[in-house]
């Protein structure tokens, strides 16, 4: 009896040291860029499930700050989507703040939680996804299932539990780097547990001493399309106003 209360004692011990890990090895992962503002310009390129393309230029805007990070997206091509504009704003132990400015409608509405699931803009990506970077680790369970290569690079694999059932995937993959902190890729499930999404990250690069991935890449494992974003331009730490950040600008584009 004692053995087996010994053993039992040891497993729950490493179940307890596996968790700790995982969820650190996951808060460097989302922690591992620190900068006050990040700038970039991107290609959205969606592919359907025949082949064929459609392309949107897009601009993004993000800053740190006390209560958290505040994030734009402007689109600027095609003329079907130029002058969109959506705002994140991030409230920590709350529901993140989310509006969007659509041209034709002409005034800005506020996302809803319950749309987090819904596909942003015709992408791959849901309005969720679009959020996710800002996603606390404490709103996972994390247990570090095992370590093994990707694309020749060693890597942690965890698995990630939300603890909301409201969330719109039921559990989430991750391989991390483990050079780089950098999740290179992640497997999303819906609710029944099939394989629904895959993101992968890709074209690493060293952009003002922080190693940054310049190709983003979501496959719908269901409907077999996808969304490519290719950064053309990234800068850290430039000046933004902090009047892009508000529901003003999103209606007039003007700070």
């Amino acid at each position: 009896m004692k053995r087996i209360a010994i053993a039992a004692l040891l497993s729950i011990g490493t179940t307890l040291l596996f968790s700790q890990n995982a969820d650190e090895i996951v808060r460097a992962s989302r922690d591992r860029i620190k900068s006050e503002s990040v700038s970039t310009r991107s290609r959205m390129v969606i592919s359907s499930k025949d082949g064929t393309t459609t392309e949107r230029l897009v601009d993004q805007y993000a800053v740190e700050g006390p209560g958290g990070r505040k994030t734009l997206i402007v689109f600027q091509k095609p003329a079907s989507v130029a002058g969109t504009r959506f705002l994140t704003i991030e409230n920590p132990g709350k529901s993140d703040d989310r509006w969007i400015f659509l041209p034709a409608l002409g005034k800005v509405r506020r996302v809803s939680a319950g749309e987090g699931s819904g596909s942003f803009m015709g992408s791959d990506f849901s309005y969720d996804d679009v959020s996710s970077a800002d996603r606390g680790v404490e709103e996972d369970a994390h247990v570090l299932l095992r370590e093994e290569e990707l694309d020749g690079k060693a890597c942690w694999v965890i698995e990630s539990k939300p603890k909301d059932s409201g969330y719109q995937y039921s559990r989430m993959v991750s391989w991390i780097q483990k050079d780089s902190s950098i999740a290179r890729r992640i497997e999303m499930f819906d609710k029944k547990g099939a394989l629904l999404k895959i993101l992968e990250l890709g074209k690493i690069e060293d952009i003002q001493g922080r190693l940054t991935p310049k190709t983003t890449k979501m496959a719908n494992a269901q409907t077999k399309t996808s969304t490519t974003i290719e950064v053309e331009i990234l800068k850290y730490d430039d000046k933004i106003p902090e009047g892009v950040f508000t529901t003003r600008y999103l209606e007039t584009g003007r700070p």
